[in-house]
């Protein structure tokens, strides 16, 4: 901020200086780090004694506008600024574990919500637990950012579950967040075993030391097949056993009938997913026509089984999505559903819903139409393998080059809209039989996924236009631009490689496809892309329509995966009822609760992510559990005030490399450049920095890894290291 420049000896003949403006005023208070008074205020602009009352008028307009907030006795803070002492309640950890809080009884009319990093407490004292209130000493770190300090603890409420391992005692969370471990009381243990994964809940108890809590569940040993999807599962509430209605429903239900429906059979129709496939729910085919092509695209009917208001709708909507683990599936559906009638196997006739569409040479759609059918697949075949096929230059079913052909076509279109087309690898888990982990590597991004999913995107665009054009409710897949908060970080990042993207009015999706086309086949290639997907805004599930950024569509529905999305059977719902093509069709007290069912399946989408991560990176730290002291190649993943992140190169394991184990230097954060610098060793690490890293330790019912820098350090003797070494995402 300008600041003026201090008066010369002998000019004080020169007359007061001018009040400062209301700007002025809004500038300094602002890059102030704390609270100022009317003292500071004169001293920065040099004004006298007699002008400190028209000071305070204009203060005292400051505080009716809201430019400046009351903080103390006597000083002003700037809007949203936190007082020097504040009651704040834990809501979560940070990577590292260390507590995250927020002032309580904030609310969104004040603005951005602070975030308030709290300091470790004295040695001894039990770890802050999410759910606990403190009265805390707050010291602003950067914008809408505090450092607290415990002065002392008020009444909050406690965790309703804890989830962990019984271990003589204690319970230790398996959220590698969550450092509190927890008392058993004598009698309370309802028979665990050391080494169990327990559900538990708080009991009333002491003040100092270790909290009480009650075992109520036991739900298995930690290390045995399944446990880490187990855990995931609890973790992360996901609902996991049916109803008994719902299971006899779905055990009552019979093959489609053809009447009503559009005979399909004929046509030989090929579903292609992966070989850990487990539900099989599209089917495609093509022809050439008319100088472009002829695409169908059928769907398995579950709107036929799932009626709205029924056992198995309750239970589809509470559940949103299957979610996926590396041993299991928690499915959407039953199993006589999810595995039966509603899973295209070949040569079993299947109720569909389809939608055939022409599209030109250039890939353009020139018509559509939607209709009810009984379709019966030709091949189950695997990306895998129709790959193998295309690269033969075979076609063992005799469909493949029509396929390729209108998908080369729906590429170009793609191509001119655009898109954002970010390549981020899952990673793949494989277990043995007794679901031990042999590998965990990347899962290949071949043609077949993306043939697969340009078709699911041209039926999925015709889903939404569709039920614009009956004026039925449709539930969009949005994706909204990035927020000008994540943009302005962005900027700052591209710029570190001379990398500029156009002003937000401006941005379209191809802009960043620019930038990833820019960096193609350069070191920091991954870490631009990941740092682009990390600047996205997420996509949501809602009833009123924004298009979608990424996809550079003005409308997107899904309709593709009735099987394992609620949001696809909705959409069916809706086609059914608007084309009156027979039962099964949109309820109206559904349509009326699109809005808040839109949020509740967005969430249970996120909750289904958060916990096919979580287990990943469990299975990850029990795949190196062995490898404790090997030496990896990796990638610095990320930059933070208490450390950096890494990321293995050959799997992908992820974990902390703390502040304290690097050489002792002053290390201060470059936040533009996403930087640690070293003031006395000359040490610089930066994200997407390739680095050397040793293995110290590795917690699998946590999923948490602890590595050390080999940069700056003695080399180790000897030195050892390791040899080279989900399902396909569909938007």
């Amino acid at each position: 901020m300008p600041r003026r420049q201090a008066r010369p000896p002998g000019d004080a003949l020169a007359g007061p200086r001018p009040l400062p403006s209301k700007e002025d005023l809004r500038r300094f208070i602002r890059a102030a780090p704390g609270k100022v008074g009317k003292t500071e205020i004169s001293r920065h602009f040099g004004l006298t004694t007699d002008q400190r009352p028209a000071l305070r008028e204009l203060l005292k307009a400051l505080k009716q506008d809201g430019s400046a907030m009351p903080a103390g006795r006597h000083g002003l803070a700037a809007p949203g600024r936190l007082p020097e002492m504040a009651v704040v309640e834990i809501f979560g950890t940070d990577p590292d574990g260390d507590p995250l809080a927020r002032p309580l009884g904030w609310t969104s009319a004040q603005g951005e919500m602070p975030l308030i990093y709290m300091r470790p407490e004295r040695p001894g004292q039990p770890a802050l637990a999410p759910g606990e209130r403190v009265l805390a000493r707050l010291k602003p770190a950067g914008r809408s950012k505090y450092d607290g300090t415990t002065v002392k603890r008020v009444a909050g409420p406690a965790p309703a579950r804890i989830l962990g391992i019984y271990e003589h005692g204690r319970i230790i969370p398996t959220d590698r967040r969550h450092k509190a471990e927890w008392e058993v009381p004598p009698g309370q243990a309802n028979g665990a075993e050391p080494g169990e994964i327990v559900l538990a809940e708080p009991l009333p108890g002491q003040a100092l030391g270790l909290r009480p809590a009650r075992i109520i569940e036991r739900l298995g040993r930690m290390g045995e097949p399944r446990s880490v999807s187990l855990l995931c599962i609890h973790a992360h509430g996901i609902p996991h056993a049916f109803h008994g209605d719902a299971l006899a429903e779905a055990e009552a239900a019979k093959a489609a009938a053809l009447e009503g429906r559009e005979d399909l059979r004929a046509i030989p129709l090929v579903t292609i997913d992966g070989e850990d496939a487990r539900d099989f729910d599209d089917a495609v085919w093509a022809e050439p026509s008319g100088g472009g092509w002829r695409l169908l695209v059928a769907i398995a009917d579950v709107a036929h089984y799932v009626r709205p208001g029924s056992a198995l709708d309750r239970d589809a909507w509470l559940r949103g999505n299957s979610v996926y683990f590396p041993d299991r599936v928690v499915p959407m559906l039953p199993e006589a559903l999810s595995n039966g009638w509603c899973s295209l196997r070949p040569g079993e006739d299947r109720g569909c819903l389809f939608v055939e569409f022409h599209i030109d040479a250039a890939g353009s759609k020139t018509r559509h139409r939607f209709g009810r059918g009984l379709m019966r697949s030709a091949a189950r075949l695997t990306y895998e393998a129709v790959q193998a096929a295309q690269d033969a230059g075979e076609d063992p079913t005799g469909t493949l080059a029509a396929l390729y052909g209108a998908y080369r076509a729906l590429l170009s279109a793609r191509d001119r809209r655009g898109t954002l087309d970010l390549d981020l690898p899952e990673r793949r888990v494989i277990l043995d039989p007794a679901g031990m982990v042999l590998a965990v590597e990347p899962r290949a991004r071949l043609d077949a996924h993306r043939l697969i999913e340009e078709f699911m995107v041209a039926a999925n665009v015709c889903a939404a236009e569709e039920l614009e054009r009956l004026g039925q409710p449709c539930m969009y897949r949005v994706h909204d631009r990035p927020s000008d908060e994540k943009l302005e970080g962005l900027r700052a990042f591209l710029a570190t490689f001379d990398i500029t993207l156009p002003p937000g009015d401006q941005l379209q999706p191809r802009h960043f496809a620019q930038v990833l086309d820019l960096v193609r086949g350069a070191e920091h290639e991954r870490l631009v892309n990941e740092t682009v997907l990390r600047g996205q805004s997420q996509a949501a599930y809602a009833p009123e329509n924004i298009g979608h950024f990424g996809l550079a569509l003005p409308r997107y529905a899904h309709f593709t995966s009735p099987i394992r999305r609620y949001a696809d059977l909705l959409v069916h719902r809706a086609l059914i009822r608007g084309l009156k093509l027979g039962d099964g069709g949109l309820a109206e007290p559904e349509a009326d609760r699109f809005a808040d069912t839109g949020e509740h399946i967005t969430g249970t989408e996120r909750r289904s992510a958060a916990a096919e991560r979580d287990a990943v990176d469990r299975y990850l730290a029990a795949h190196m559990a062995h490898r404790i002291g090997d030496v990896f190649e990796a990638r610095i993943s990320g930059v933070t005030r208490f450390g950096l992140f890494v990321t293995v190169d050959s799997n992908g394991a992820s974990g902390i490399v703390p502040l304290g184990s690097l050489p002792d230097d002053r290390w201060l954060q470059d936040l533009p450049r996403r930087a640690l610098a070293g003031q006395r060793t000359g040490l610089r690490f930066a994200l997407g920095q390739a680095v050397e890293v040793r293995l110290a330790e590795a917690t699998p019912h946590t999923g948490g890894m602890v590595f050390h820098l080999m940069q700056g350090l003695p080399p180790l003797q000897p030195r050892r290291r390791p040899a080279g070494g989900g399902r396909s995402g569909r938007h």
